[in-house]
């Protein structure tokens, strides 16, 4: 497992080594203790990639309103 700190991560590689973890983890070769391990670094993992996924919705809203609060005519986040 890397050592680089979940809240320096990047959205990519957050949900990279999400990836791998939940594999690691649906195999079941790891033991129980690494399993834990496992577990607790995918968790911190899920919510740094919600965190990310928040910021860029956030982003992508203020981009897409104007200042009065009036859409822009891009397509709103949720598509709608």
């Amino acid at each position: 497992m890397p050592d680089t700190p979940v809240s320096e991560m990047s959205f990519e590689t957050a949900m990279a080594e999400l990836e791998t973890v939940v594999g690691q983890l649906e195999r079941g070769d790891v033991a129980l203790e690494d399993s834990i391990k496992l577990y607790e670094r995918g968790a911190e993992l899920k919510k740094r990639c919600e965190s990310k996924l928040k910021d860029a919705e956030e982003k992508v809203a203020a981009i897409t309103l104007d200042g009065s609060g009036q859409a822009t005519g891009t397509t709103p986040v949720d598509g709608q």
